[in-house]
């Protein structure tokens, strides 16, 4: 299982270049599993379900199957820190060939660095060591602020290699097989 990740801020594009490269993988036969890192708290149940009943009873996992989708949910105490990477690598197939990854920026694994000037937001990349390059809407401009590779995100075919490419195998934690 290898992994990369797509770090940026907020409104930059990274879900929407996610949307672009999942195809592109599962195309040539790749076997791609997503993980959504958030800070905001969310829960995907329904108040009231059966499900949501059996956790509020005290079941510390669910699992809810319906005819085309298995969903594990697992409550982590709140005297617990949340969830990190190798937790949520953890749940998933053996058979999962890459594993796309937006959020846990600060985690130690390669990211491409979604940049876009126009938000006025500082870059990650001076304090996020993992990022390996960086893509933008601006990528002459870009370039003259960093030694890192810079790719036009428009350029699909050049972010496709650049992940294909730059996928580690995890050691330790993160390795759960």
């Amino acid at each position: 299982m290898k992994v990369f990740g797509i770090s940026g801020s907020s409104g930059s594009g990274k879900t929407t270049l996610l949307d672009q490269l999942i195809p592109r993988f599962v195309a040539a036969g790749v076997r791609v599993a997503g993980i959504k890192h958030t800070h905001h708290g969310f829960d995907p149940d329904t108040p009231g379900k059966d499900s949501w009943r059996m956790r509020q009873a005290g079941c510390a996992n669910v699992v809810l199957v319906g005819a085309r989708h298995l969903t594990l949910m697992r409550r982590y105490p709140e005297s617990e820190p949340s969830p990190e990477l190798a937790d949520a690598l953890a749940v998933l197939p053996a058979d999962t060939d890459l594993v796309l990854v937006e959020g846990y920026k600060r985690s130690d694994f390669p990211k491409l660095e979604v940049f876009r000037p126009s938000l006025g937001l500082p870059p990650l990349w001076p304090e996020v060591r993992s990022i390996v390059a960086v893509a933008s809407d601006q990528p002459q401009a870009v370039a003259a602020l960093t030694a890192l590779p810079v790719l036009d995100l428009a350029d699909l075919d050049a972010i496709y290699a650049l992940v294909r490419d730059g996928a580690c195998q995890l050691p330790p934690p993160y390795q759960t097989r």
